[in-house]
C-alpha cells in the first residue's frame, strides 16, 4: 500500500480527535479541520497546549484511506527547509530582448505611478490574460542579496528597470498603443489561450465539482487553474483531464507519496 507523508501540523480540540491541517487559522490557541490521523498519541511527541488545545509541526508518513491518515512510523518534528533558490522561470520575459538590452522607450513614463495606470488599463482591455513583472535586472546587481531587505528596498521594483509583461488572447500586439499612452518602460506583450476572466470562472467551477478540494488558485502564467486536494493519485487527475481538458485543471496534492 502506498505510503504518504507531510510537514505539517497537527492539532486536536475538545471537539476532534487529532487532525492534518492544511491551513491554520492564526488565533490562539490555533484553529484548523482535517482528516483524522490514526495512531497518534500526544504523550509521544512535543506539543503545545491552551484551552483543550494541542497542537505542533511534524512529519507525519502513513497510509490513506480516503479519509484518514493512519500512521505507519513514529512522527518526527517537521523538517525544517532550507531557502531554495526560487524558479524565475515563470517570471521571465518571452519577448526577445533588444539589442541594447530592456529599457524605456520614454523615461518620463517609467514611474510607479505610470506602470500602476498601465495595469489598470490592461485589465480593462479586450482579452487581458494576465501580467507580471520581469526584475532579472536584480541578479546582475553586484552584491544583490534577495535575502537582506536592505537590499531588496534599495534595488526591487525600479519601473526604469523591470519590464512589464502582459498577457492577452488574440493579438497582444494590437494593445500595445493603448498602453504606450500611460507607460514608457520595458514592455513584453505576449499571447495567451485564455482570458483572466475565463480562468477564474473556471476556478469557482473547479473547486465546487471536484470532491475534497481545500484550495484553489490560478496561475494565469501557465494558464491552468492549481487545486489543492489531500491526495492526487494518477486515476483522480486523468478524470479531471477528462472533464476539464488536459493541463488545464492541475491537482497538488497535500500529502505526497513517500519517495516523491
Amino acid at each position: 500500500m502506498t505510503r504518504y507523508q507531510a510537514d505539517t501540523t497537527v492539532l486536536s480540540n475538545p471537539q476532534h480527535g487529532p487532525q492534518l491541517c492544511a491551513f491554520v487559522a492564526q488565533s490562539l490557541p490555533p484553529q484548523c479541520d482535517g482528516p483524522d490521523i490514526i495512531g497518534w498519541d500526544w504523550n509521544g511527541v512535543k506539543h503545545s497546549a491552551q484551552n483543550g488545545v494541542r497542537w505542533g509541526e511534524y512529519h507525519v508518513v502513513g497510509t490513506w484511506d480516503g479519509k484518514s491518515l493512519t500512521l505507519t512510523e513514529p512522527p518526527r518534528s517537521a523538517r525544517q527547509h532550507s531557502d531554495a533558490p526560487r524558479d524565475r522561470s515563470l517570471f521571465t520575459t518571452p519577448c526577445p530582448k533588444p539589442v541594447r538590452g530592456w529599457r524605456p522607450v520614454d523615461p518620463a513614463k517609467a514611474t510607479d505611478r505610470a506602470m500602476e495606470a498601465a495595469l489598470a488599463r490592461a485589465r480593462k482591455l479586450p482579452g487581458y490574460a494576465g501580467s507580471w513583472l520581469d526584475q532579472s535586472y536584480l541578479e546582475e546587481i553586484d552584491g544583490y542579496d534577495p535575502k537582506d531587505r536592505r537590499y531588496v528596498e534599495r534595488y526591487a521594483n525600479d519601473p526604469k528597470r523591470l519590464v512589464l509583461n502582459l498577457m492577452f488572447t488574440g493579438d497582444s500586439a494590437a494593445r500595445e498603443s493603448a498602453i504606450r499612452e500611460v507607460w514608457g518602460g520595458a514592455l513584453c506583450l505576449s499571447r495567451a489561450e485564455r482570458t483572466e476572466a475565463e480562468l477564474r470562472a473556471l476556478q469557482e467551477r473547479a473547486m465546487k465539482e471536484i470532491k475534497g478540494a481545500q484550495s484553489a488558485s490560478v496561475d494565469e502564467r501557465a494558464g491552468r487553474v492549481e487545486i489543492g486536494v489531500w491526495v492526487v493519485t494518477p486515476e483522480l487527475q486523468r478524470e479531471v483531464d477528462e472533464k476539464y481538458g488536459k493541463d488545464l485543471v492541475v491537482l497538488e496534492g497535500f500529502l505526497k507519496s513517500l519517495g516523491s
